[in-house]
């Protein structure tokens, strides 16, 4: 709900800040309001654009996806689900006054991810080796940090009323995923005795080498294609 709160805000001031100037422009072949949809890494979306002249422009836009990835990891193959939920506020600057832009901007992001894994048969948890019944389903939680810088690259369109493409490519700054309520349910994970601590133990290890992968990508690569209406 606080992202749709944020989206509408957003999208509510563009459009007040551009009724007049899309009055003015009628009579004309240019228009500076655009209203379409964007689609690639950040998800999919709504996006609404007001260019105020030839050189610079501002847009607010959202991004929701849901996406399964399997992947393994210390020897343990996990299931792994993220949901992408994000809304930006951009700048962008043309500086030939043509379609190629430079965008810079700040998201509110709402990305997490979830992991599950249920081994089948003796797993080395740590440095050690347990049964399935000791392990029982390890499941964690990621996240990124909730507010991040952006900067692209990309191909806007012109000023011309009507249907036209557009395509970014650039980085999300949002740091390192972290890796958060890393835990288990089997026989061990609640044990009171050495053999419990010692799984414990082990079981953080495990959490670490996650986390240590997850850090050598604090940059999430944004690639996005668009198509709007510019009237």
């Amino acid at each position: 709900m606080k992202l749709v709160g944020i989206a509408a805000a957003l999208g509510a001031a563009l459009l007040a800040a551009s009724v007049p100037a899309a009055a003015q422009e009628r009579a004309s072949g240019e228009g500076k309001v655009s209203i379409g949809v964007t689609a690639g890494t950040l998800g999919v979306g709504p996006e609404i654009g007001y260019r105020a002249s030839e050189t610079v422009g501002v847009r607010a836009n959202g991004g929701f996806l849901g996406v399964d990835h399997d992947f393994t990891s210390g020897g343990i193959e996990y299931n792994g689900h993220a949901k992408l939920s994000s809304v930006g506020a951009i700048v962008d600057l043309y500086p030939f006054g043509g379609g190629f832009r430079i965008s810079g901007g700040v998201r509110y992001n709402g990305n997490e991810g979830r992991v599950r894994a249920t081994p089948n048969g003796p797993t080395r948890i740590g440095s050690l080796i347990f049964t399935p019944q000791q392990i029982g389903t390890i499941t964690g939680r990621a996240e990124v940090r909730e507010f991040a810088p952006q900067l692209m690259l990309g191909y806007g369109g012109s000023m011309r009323k009507g249907l036209s493409f557009n395509i970014e490519a650039g980085a999300l700054f949002q740091g390192a995923v972290r890796i958060r309520d890393f835990t288990s349910n089997g026989s061990l994970a609640t044990d009171q005795t050495l053999a419990g601590t010692t799984y414990r133990n082990e079981l953080a290890k495990q959490r670490q080498e996650l986390q240590d992968k997850a850090n050598d990508y604090p940059i999430y690569p944004i690639l996005q294609v668009g198509l709007k209406y510019r009237f």
